[in-house]
């Protein structure tokens, strides 16, 4: 991971924050918590949340934001770390990161996973398409010349991100310029704490397969391109309606990972 990205990762999580309660972290009647916890850190690779090559927040933000115990944490991270799907580094820098985004092994915790929650998940994607709509027209009518810089300068870092992380860091970024445009800081609040509910740690927007994902930057860039020219030119009608419609990309992508874990599970 390049210093760039790193420093990138930092200033989007702290712009986003790490908030609790959410549909992912949501307790299951599972037999061990352990399983329950290992479930949810391999949708949470799997959808796409964290990518190849990114670092999972640490064991002490992992157990504060899914309110379990540091050995619990540490035990389910261990287990992705026999399934190939995170490596661990020691030393400054170190950390747990993602090796591999969705083998076979990971289908039953997927399905597990989206299936028990999915009423929650469905209704909360729901609320955060309205509200990014809400957020996307109050940004069209508040918005200042440095807003405007802002939001032509972050969208040119998302047209030439490469593709995967890089792309991903740079979207959160985007719509973090967003929010602050609309100079409302109550909505900006509501709506984090909505993307907290369908993510871990809501550091960024869920990024999809890589099968998948060429054709979803290139509609999120056409997209952002859109909601973007709307903002700036002060069209707060068609500023939100766009933005509610791109919201929608991360409801498609949870949709399309719980076909695929339904083909692919026991009995198929």
């Amino acid at each position: 991971m390049t210093s760039e990205a790193t420093s990138g990762a930092s200033e989007s999580e702290t712009a986003l924050g790490a908030l609790g309660g959410g549909a992912l972290r949501r307790p299951l009647a599972t037999t061990s918590r352990v399983d329950d916890l290992t479930d949810r850190l391999v949708t949470a690779i799997a959808i796409g949340e964290y990518l190849p090559g990114s670092r999972l927040p640490t064991e002490r933000e992992l157990a504060a934001s899914l309110g379990a115990g540091r050995m619990t944490v540490r035990a389910a991270l261990a287990r992705l770390v026999e399934r190939g799907l995170l490596e661990t580094q020691r030393g400054r820098g170190g950390g747990s990161f993602v090796r591999a985004q969705w083998p076979v092994s990971s289908t039953d915790s997927v399905q597990r996973t989206l299936s028990a929650r999915w009423a929650s998940l469905r209704d909360t994607c729901e609320a955060i398409s309205r509200l990014h709509g809400t957020i996307a027209r109050a940004a069209a009518e508040n918005r200042t010349p440095a807003d405007v810089d802002d939001l032509e300068g972050r969208l040119e870092a998302f047209r030439g991100a490469e593709s995967g992380l890089a792309k991903q860091r740079a979207d959160s970024l985007l719509h973090v310029a967003i929010a602050t445009a609309a100079r409302n800081d109550t909505l900006r609040d509501v709506l984090l704490d909505l993307e907290s509910r369908i993510s871990m740690t809501a550091p960024a927007h869920l990024w999809g397969e890589p099968e998948g994902m060429a054709a979803m930057e290139a509609r999120a860039l056409r997209e952002h391109e859109a909601l973007v020219g709307a903002i700036v030119h002060g069209l707060p009608d068609d500023a939100g309606s766009i933005a509610r419609e791109h919201a929608k990309i991360d409801f498609e992508l949870l949709e399309a990972a719980l076909t695929r874990s339904a083909l692919e599970g026991p009995g198929r």
